[in-house]
């Protein structure tokens, strides 16, 4: 049987923890060997972010004690930065992290220009987005000063720190005390950005954002529509980005933002599951037809009821289909649906199910099956 796919081990491993420590050694800053056998004597049996904090630490045995030479020695061990030429998924490697929780322990209260200008140039080389949020907590206006600078910044790896480092939910990131206020006018200079990495970025901010005030996300996007900064085309793929948990739960003002009418006439026949009795493990065939009396644009979703343990219901919505609808012309619908068994985030329950057809966010057929 293989062997589960470990991310600590592949992003932490002899060779990983080698190549950061080849860095300090070529600076002159200490001898690679002696901190890559401290680091791997204690890092097996560690979880990711704890294999972080051990880099870190270890760091701290070999580092000056003085924190402006310790940052110097940092920036001087430090690759060249990520390629600027690229314009998305070159997120950088994870074995710089380490280099920002030193900065966070070491700098967070007494250096703080300092600190956050390591941060500015070790993003270059990996998202400082989770060490920087301890900065925007203890310093909250001196570092969103410097983030207005940074808005502005020749490296995009530096602007969509911005982003990232400031956003509401950030997964695996620690809670920021941010206001919309404080963080949208920001956003407001990124969303213009020539590169998808901080446009994605901005969108996934905008999202996070939805879950509490969604109409200021609507604002915002109908705001910068028409400012005209950014690509038509680029701009119409972060509304939608931005707006996605919006749109599959149904929310009316976000549909008509982005030109879909809840209220469509449509006629769904043919909707069903197939078979109608699984176990858990399964896969079935959710299918239906699509007819519309004039021409429209679609979001065609799936929702299915979900048994909870307790015996009542919670519904997942799921992608089906986004098209133009021709009125001449009725479209079959078909995807599998796998019913996995023992999935690490969602539990299924036998019993009773419900499966709905949503178009447009509305609710317009629904089918019964059982789950065994």
């Amino acid at each position: 049987m293989a062997e589960r796919f470990s991310l600590k081990d592949h992003l932490f491993n002899p060779e990983t923890v080698g190549r950061l420590g080849g860095h300090f050694e070529a600076a002159g800053v200490f001898k690679a060997a002696p901190f890559v056998a401290d680091v791997l004597a204690e890092m097996g049996p560690l979880e990711l972010k704890a294999r972080i904090n051990l880099i870190a630490e270890v760091l701290e045995r070999y580092l000056p004690g003085d924190f402006q030479a310790a940052a110097d020695a940092i920036n001087a061990a430090l690759p060249p930065p990520l390629d600027p030429t690229l314009t998305d998924d070159d997120f950088g490697h994870f074995i710089y992290a380490p280099l920002g929780v030193y900065v966070e322990n070491h700098g967070l209260e007494d250096h703080l220009e300092l600190s956050l200008t390591t941060l500015e140039a070790a993003t270059q080389r990996f998202s400082m987005e989770f060490s920087i949020r301890a900065f925007l907590n203890r310093w909250q206006d001196a570092t969103l000063e410097r983030m207005q600078d940074w808005v502005h910044h020749d490296h995009y790896h530096v602007r969509r720190l911005v982003s990232e480092g400031t956003r509401p939910k950030l997964p695996w990131g620690q809670a920021v005390g941010l206001t919309t206020a404080q963080t949208l006018p920001l956003l407001d200079q990124l969303h213009g950005d020539p590169t998808r990495f901080v446009t994605r970025s901005v969108a996934n901010h905008l999202n996070d954002i939805t879950k509490k005030e969604p109409d200021a996300v609507i604002a915002r996007l109908s705001a910068w529509q028409s400012a005209d900064r950014q690509n038509e085309k680029e701009l119409a793929w972060m509304r939608k980005h931005a707006l996605r948990g919006l749109i599959k739960a149904g929310d009316r003002a976000a549909l008509l933002h982005l030109g879909y009418r809840p209220d469509v006439a449509v006629t769904v026949s043919d909707f069903g599951i197939t078979p109608d009795a699984l176990a858990r493990g399964d896969s079935a065939e959710v299918a239906m037809t699509i007819e519309v009396k004039k021409d429209a644009p679609l979001i065609v979703d799936y929702v299915i009821d979900f048994v909870k343990a307790n015996g009542s219901t919670a519904p997942k919505v799921f992608k089906m289909k986004v098209f133009d609808a021709n009125a001449k012309a009725p479209v079959n619908l078909r995807k599998k649906h796998v019913f996995k068994d023992n999935a690490t985030t969602f539990t299924l329950y036998p019993g009773p199910h419900k499966l709905h057809a949503q178009v447009n966010g509305r609710i317009v057929a629904s089918a019964a099956f059982d789950l065994t």
